[in-house]
């Protein structure tokens, strides 16, 4: 996921900084507003949650800061992000003082065992044997799988029935193993490359295109797309394909600073300030 925002930022600079400029233009309460609109809720509702005894007086985040739209230079080179937003509102929450340090991403391990930050926010795979050490908070993003399918089709597009319906989907992919596993009676097309199964829907060669919802969040309004597709039926969240999340590491012995980082998301959640940090940064929901 990282290194396909990455590819996109490259590939597609003026449309990835015009979609940035958007988001980061409009205000949050703008979309707020628009019930058509799906903001994702990975906290349950009737849960209670009781403010822990233990706050920390400071949390020093680790990040990179090349890792867009959650941590990133602006073209004034300031930093800013769904990430960075997101930490500044969670120290908020707990009262907390905030820093955020940029490293590295190969570093941020070794940089959080050595103690030069408290907490990695950072997209950091919690499946990794290197990780698997750390305290995680919960998940505060998912990243789904979506179909994409022509602009004109997406009301007509049914996901239950796919029989003989053309599949574009990058070959060697958990979305190709997924829809092989799940949907036999389509036609599951197997391309090298991102770019190549996207095409195939924009020119009529594949009825649906199956991939991240992330990454075609941000191709979808850019001029490569030309306004050709649009997203049809739900997220998938299948576990063992697309439920890994992006959660906050904490150090193993840190268990109260990782209780507490869990305390704010689901304040955050529940004050609706989760919902205006997504809206910002993702003004085309992938969800």
């Amino acid at each position: 996921m990282r290194f396909q925002i990455q590819s996109f930022m490259k590939t597609h600079p003026v449309a990835f900084l015009l979609v940035l400029l958007f988001a980061s233009l409009m205000p949050a309460q703008v979309f707020a507003q628009d019930d058509g609109v799906r903001v994702p809720n990975f906290w349950d509702p009737k849960a209670v949650s009781d403010r822990p005894n233990s706050i920390p007086d400071k949390i020093q985040f680790l990040a990179t800061d090349n890792y867009p739209p959650f941590v990133f230079r602006d073209p004034q080179g300031r930093l800013t992000g769904f990430n960075v937003d997101l930490a500044r509102a969670l120290c908020q929450e707990l009262g907390s003082s905030c820093a955020l340090r940029i490293k590295n991403f190969n570093v941020l391990l070794s940089a959080l065992d050595e103690e030069e930050g408290d907490a990695i926010i950072s997209g950091l795979s919690r499946g990794l044997p290197a990780t698997r050490r750390l305290n995680f908070t919960d998940d505060y993003l998912k990243l789904p799988a979506r179909f994409v399918v022509a602009a004109g089709n997406a009301g007509n597009f049914d996901e239950q029935a796919l029989n003989g319906k053309k599949i574009a989907v990058v070959t060697g992919s958990r979305y190709e193993a997924f829809a092989n596993r799940f949907w036999p009676e389509a036609d599951i097309v197997g391309l090298e490359s991102v770019s190549l199964a996207r095409d195939a829907v924009k020119n009529g060669e594949a009825d649906a295109h199956f991939g991240d919802g992330l990454s075609l969040a941000f191709w979808l309004p850019s001029e490569a797309a030309a306004s050709c597709c649009a997203f049809a039926g739900g997220p998938w969240l299948e576990p063992g394909y697309f439920d890994r999340g992006m959660a906050i590491a904490t150090r193993p012995e840190d268990t109260e600073r990782a209780a507490a980082l869990n305390y704010a998301l689901t304040q955050l959640q529940q004050k609706g300030i989760y919902r205006e940090l997504y809206l910002r940064y993702f003004p085309l929901s992938f969800y």
